[in-house]
């Protein structure tokens, strides 16, 4: 069986994570699916899906590290075609990366106690994301 769901994410600025975790939840609960796996992908080239212990310190942390690994001050190959100042952007998302899969058992996601599903924006505009939940099993 399979089931899809979307999350709609508004955001405002570079850098800023939405916790994602109860709403995969509620759409594998209304799967009605009790094993198999769950994949959260981000519709878009400069948005990023992954899993952290989603608290204060390291929702702060992670975009300031990226933007010292792939800093936004550098001029990359997308400048010189696009001039859109988002180049570390798609660089950021595509290194994250931009989908995650997760089993699921009894009915849930399986996680641990400090993992949640974290959306990070990596552009350099508000944007508008849709972030589709496909559920797969029995």
């Amino acid at each position: 069986m399979v089931h899809q769901d979307a999350i709609e994410i508004s955001t405002e600025r570079h850098g800023q994570m939405h916790d994602l975790t109860e709403r995969v939840r509620s759409i594998v609960r209304d799967s009605g699916i009790s094993t198999g796996t769950v994949n959260i992908s981000n519709v878009g080239s400069t948005g990023s899906i992954g899993c952290i212990e989603y608290e204060d310190g390291l929702v702060g942390d992670l975009p300031v590290l990226l933007d010292r690994i792939i800093p936004p001050s550098r001029s990359y190959g997308h400048e010189l075609a696009w001039h859109d100042g988002n180049g570390h952007s798609h660089l950021q998302a595509t290194w994250l990366g931009q989908s995650l899969t997760l089993p699921i058992t009894d009915g849930l996601p399986n996680l641990g106690t400090w993992q949640q599903v974290f959306h990070l924006e990596c552009d350099v505009k508000r944007r508008s994301r849709t972030v589709v939940v496909t559920v797969m099993g029995e």
